[in-house]
């Protein structure tokens, strides 16, 4: 009679949290990275993630991330499930699964270390054709992700690539990460956002098949006021499908 494998009776849960945003200064897509205070991976930079509680759901423990780790008080319908990562191995020591969101904001906010964290960044999100990075100008830190890189802790290598998948996937008919860019937003900036997940550049983006392919996406508001730029002023456009709204005002308050 073949020996039975133990039952795994009380893994821990631990909700990790991927906040996107956007730096129109610098027209980056930006990613939130914790530097670790405790064990396991003290030291190591990581997605912000935080202990399921007794009497909280995933969706409340993920928006709960979000104010520990960066002051926001956000309804739950702010964040999207992205997967559950449950290999034996992704964690030292217990037993651990991780329930992941991903959430959109459209402003980066001033940050502060939260609980179990010695420093927290947004890292800027880059390609170079055959492999993504994520890189802090103020940190003068980059992290290539590639295939088994393990440059973050735990698995947080696998959960940011299956969300670049994710995204890439739905942006010819579900764009969500264009929530980063806020209630309105010129075609230049979608095409800022769109190119570092298709792994080229914004100028290899033609405008004009952009606006033909995607624009159905997307409702026309006007043009950019107080343009002072030769030329015409750019127009303007809204995502015709969207959840998010209530982040705006959220997120722009808390602004520095």
């Amino acid at each position: 009679m073949p020996e039975l494998e133990k039952i795994v009776e009380r893994p821990l849960i631990t909700i990790t949290n991927l906040i996107w945003s956007f730096n129109k200064e610098k027209h980056r897509v930006q990613l939130l990275l914790v530097k670790r205070k405790d064990e396991p991976f003290a030291d190591r930079w990581a997605l912000p993630e935080t202990l399921l509680r007794e009497n909280e759901s995933a969706d409340q423990a993920a928006v709960r991330l979000i104010k520990e780790k960066i002051g926001l008080d956000l309804p739950e319908t702010s964040t999207e499930q992205l997967a559950t990562f449950t290999s034996p191995h992704r964690t030292p020591g217990e037993r651990a699964l991780a329930l992941t969101y991903m959430t959109y904001l459209p402003a980066m906010p001033n940050l502060r270390p939260g609980y179990g964290a010695s420093d927290v960044a947004w890292f800027a999100f880059e390609n170079f054709g055959h492999k993504y990075e994520l890189f802090s100008a103020d940190k003068d830190l980059t992290f290539e992700l590639a295939e088994n890189s393990h440059a973050l802790a735990f698995d947080h290598d696998e959960i940011i690539a299956v969300a670049i998948q994710r995204i890439r996937n739905k942006l010819d008919y579900q764009p969500s990460i264009l929530q980063i860019l806020g209630p309105e937003f010129t075609l230049r900036e979608a095409r800022e956002v769109y190119a570092p997940f298709f792994q080229t550049t914004v100028d290899e983006i033609d405008n004009s098949n952009f606006r033909k392919t995607h624009g159905s996406l997307f409702t026309e508001l006007g043009v950019q006021k107080n343009y002072h730029k030769s030329g015409r002023p750019p127009k303007l456009y809204c995502l015709k499908e969207t959840q998010n709204n209530i982040l705006w005002g959220k997120a722009n308050d808390k602004q520095g």
